[in-house]
């Protein structure tokens, strides 16, 4: 039998999420119901935010976000140009149109100087989305400075559990009218599905929850026509649709598994910082290897979703492919994070890009390669990968 597969990321779910989960469907409630109100209160409370709003799945938030925010038709938006293309997508879900900003070579973080200057040259852009790369939350106070009174959100998919410089944590919404996460089962906890929006602001959060459920409000001070209010009271059945919403609902099943990861959040960022730490120990000064925010500080305080190496494969005398298919050979996955946007077709046909506008995405996706890392992997696993990567590269 041959040795398990490891993947780059994987979900680490143990008996506790278990039992959580099926109290849930032993209950009253599968859909939304109280489990999600917990769900969102703990959330509020472990990111320093004052809402949280849960919804389906990452892309929803940044979607609902964007319409929250008031993006529409005629809106322009800038993001990172490397990362999922969710980040550019919700811009075109609202109506908007997104473009792009290089990264920062030491962060991957969209670069401050990048976005001063875009914005220097397209002053009218409404919406900025900054991307934490890998789980680090870089430069969020200097970019709500260069950003001024435009809308920010926060793509931070990746960095729950992370800090920025000043020590709060990643999604209290000091530097960002709102922040979304992701719990795709990759991420730093996960409820199979499903994503939230965090926000300081009560306007933003009300109407992020009447988005969520197709734009219905229930709530008697809210109603816009008389006939839902009897002697001062609601009628029981009424509800009004106020705008055009989604259903974009988390399930109380979901979120009992979340509110159960939740609590073991810490212990899940510090061992992928253990994790990180020993791949730093191992490929730090190996000729060929580049490593990725491992600076001492960017370790400190990133959420390390990702492991990222930039391998020189011009010197290795090989290629990503080679090397990818090698390490799958020793049932390693890895995976590229990511292509940049502006290089896919859909947003390639809609503007022509001038690649040496982005020098800094284009090398780093020309060397990028993310190896294993999530809680699961036992010293054992983390020792196996280094081995499969030595060797690769040794019979390149």
């Amino acid at each position: 039998m041959g040795r398990p597969f490891l993947g780059y990321g994987r979900q680490n779910v143990d008996a506790a999420d278990i039992d959580a989960v099926v109290g849930v469907l032993q209950g009253d409630y599968l859909t939304q119901g109280p489990a999600v109100d917990r769900f969102e209160a703990a959330l509020a409370e472990k990111t320093g935010a004052k809402y949280a709003v849960c919804v389906s799945n990452g892309t929803a938030a940044l979607h609902l976000a964007c319409l929250a925010a008031g993006i529409g038709a005629g809106d322009a938006g800038l993001t990172s140009s490397i990362t999922f293309a969710a980040s550019a997508n919700c811009i075109r879900y609202a109506g908007g149109t997104p473009d792009f900003v290089d990264i920062d070579r030491a962060s991957l973080a969209m670069s401050v100087e990048g976005l001063r200057l875009a914005l220097e040259q397209k002053p009218h852009v409404k919406l900025v989305i900054p991307v934490h790369l890998a789980g680090f939350a870089d430069s969020a106070a200097e970019i709500r400075q260069v950003v001024g009174e435009r809308i920010v959100i926060e793509d931070a998919a990746h960095s729950l559990g992370g800090h920025y410089a000043c020590g709060r944590p990643v999604g209290c919404c000091d530097y960002s009218d709102m922040t979304i996460l992701s719990f795709h089962p990759v991420k730093a906890i996960t409820t199979g599905e499903g994503g939230a929006v965090l926000t300081n602001d009560a306007l933003l959060a009300r109407k992020l929850r009447r988005l969520r459920s197709h734009g219905i409000e229930r709530d008697a001070a809210n109603f816009v026509e008389g006939d839902g209010v009897e002697g001062n009271i609601a009628k029981p059945w009424y509800y009004e649709q106020v705008e055009l919403g989604f259903n974009y609902r988390l399930t109380d099943i979901q979120a009992a598994l979340g509110l159960s990861q939740l609590a073991k959040l810490d212990r899940f960022i510090a061992r992928r910082r253990e994790i990180a730490a020993r791949y730093d120990e191992t490929f730090l000064g190996t000729p060929g290897i580049e490593l990725a925010q491992a600076s001492p500080d960017q370790r400190a305080r990133s959420a390390h979703h990702l492991y990222v190496l930039l391998f020189d494969f011009k010197r290795l005398k090989t290629s990503r492919s080679a090397l990818m298919r090698k390490l799958r050979d020793y049932s390693i996955g890895t995976q590229v994070h990511y292509i940049p946007v502006y290089r896919l077709p859909y947003y390639a046909d809609k503007s022509a890009v001038d690649r040496d506008n982005f020098p800094v995405a284009e090398s780093y996706y020309d060397s990028c390669l993310s190896i294993p890392m999530h809680p699961g992997l036992t010293d054992e696993d983390v020792e196996y990968v280094i081995g499969a990567v030595r060797k690769s590269i040794e019979a390149a």
